[in-house]
């Protein structure tokens, strides 16, 4: 999962992108308003973590412009508590509201529950045969049998399994997966996918050859 975080204070902006890299997420950052608004709208990113008052363009100014092409689920943080600052954000086409200071787990856990809603599913846990992702823990396991996967690999299975039954290709994973500063190059995801398979089976993933890769189950 590929993450945007636009938030204008530097040690936050770090502390968030240790955090959810930590996840395993692929993360990209933005400090100010513009910057923030042309890689949402240059990239299709899984969520977007966005902090209220930013230099150049705000917010609330960002997510309405934002919300006019793409529905890329977006979490806002700001200081601002009023219930009708919060009326706004919602209104202005925010999916949540976090209000600082926060913990981090509640982020992951409301980043997780956005993410989930985009792909129309309710729970923590997709299940696919004998097959259990829960992405709330970001554990695999067979049968609960626990199976060990790095973090990209997780990061493979989960992508796959929220877009069930539909085809996603080299492109989409490699977009979805690695991070604007990442140099890896795009053959590794025939590797990753290789491992996924030796460790969950050969038939989880399938191949659709020259267009990409489908879970089914």
């Amino acid at each position: 999962m590929r993450l945007l975080v636009v938030e204008d204070e530097p040690d936050l902006q770090s502390l968030l992108a240790r955090a959810l890299r930590g996840q395993g997420y692929a993360v990209d950052t933005a400090a100010d308003g513009e910057q923030g608004l042309y890689k949402a709208q240059t990239w299709d990113y899984d969520a977007i973590v966005l902090d209220w008052m930013l230099p150049k363009l705000d917010g609330i100014s960002l997510l309405r412009e934002l919300r006019r092409k793409k529905k890329t689920p977006v979490l806002v943080l700001t200081a601002r508590d009023a219930t009708d600052d919060r009326v706004v954000g919602l209104d202005g086409g925010a999916d949540d509201y976090l209000v600082k200071p926060f913990e981090i787990k509640e982020l992951l856990a409301r980043l997780r529950a956005i993410i989930r809603r985009s792909t129309g599913i309710t729970s923590n846990v997709i299940v696919i045969g004998d097959i259990q992702i829960d992405t709330g823990a970001h554990t695999v396991s067979r049968n609960g049998e626990a199976i060990t996967l790095t973090a990209r690999e997780y990061a493979l299975v989960e992508l796959l399994a929220l877009r069930r039954g539909k085809l996603v290709t080299r492109q989409v994973l490699y977009d979805h997966l690695f991070d604007e500063n990442d140099d890896t190059l795009s053959n590794l995801i025939e590797v990753h996918v290789s491992n996924v398979r030796k460790k969950i089976g050969k038939d989880f993933i399938s191949t659709r050859r020259g267009a990409g890769y489908i879970v089914d189950g």
